[in-house]
């Protein structure tokens, strides 16, 4: 014998009736208003486009150089201090600007954080959150912080840099920092 429940057929049947009566009014097929409309746009008489304005002839003008300054020369020439200048200054010791800066020499070396160590190939690699919370692997010979910051050493607990600073006599001079690992 197979039951069935009564108590869930009122509903069906409620649901059935409504689903039908929302299916019957969307097929109307009055289409009058939308003819109108279309046949209105239609009848509409159409307007001359106004004419563009003439174009006018370009005219060619011929720099001459008589003589004068190069306007692709710069104006001021800065004078390099010769090698005998830099070292009585300093100990001849410059950052490289030339070089393309890493994305974490945009962060103070205090900013970031150690979270650990990542062994690839027999190479250690440092794990290092930026303020952002973006988390970067480095490896020896990369950049990190303001003060041209480049790894030496990684070790299980910490990292070691060198960062070449101003001595304040227009010179250079390096220093050894690190980022030490965070116990959390």
């Amino acid at each position: 014998m197979i039951r069935t429940n009564t108590t869930h057929q009122p509903l069906r049947l409620a649901i059935t009736l409504l689903v039908s009566l929302l299916l019957a009014g969307c097929g109307v097929n009055d289409l009058s208003d939308l003819k109108s409309y279309a046949s209105e746009v239609l009848a509409r008489k159409g307007t001359r486009i106004a004419e563009l304005p003439p174009v006018e002839p370009y005219e060619v003008y011929t720099y001459a150089s008589s003589g004068g300054t190069d306007p692709f020369e710069p104006f001021f020439t800065e004078q390099k201090k010769s090698s005998e200048e830099t070292a009585a200054v300093g100990n001849g010791l410059s950052p490289n600007f030339d070089r393309n800066k890493e994305e974490l020499e945009n962060f103070s070396l205090d900013s970031l954080r150690m979270l650990g160590t990542l062994e690839l190939d027999e190479e250690l690699w440092g794990i290092v959150r930026s303020p952002d919370g973006t988390i970067h692997r480095i490896q020896t010979g990369n950049y990190v912080g303001r003060n041209h910051g480049k790894i030496v050493a990684i070790y299980e607990d910490s990292i070691e840099l060198n960062e070449i600073v101003e001595d304040g006599r227009g010179g250079w001079q390096e220093r050894t920092a690190g980022l030490a690992l965070i116990e959390q």
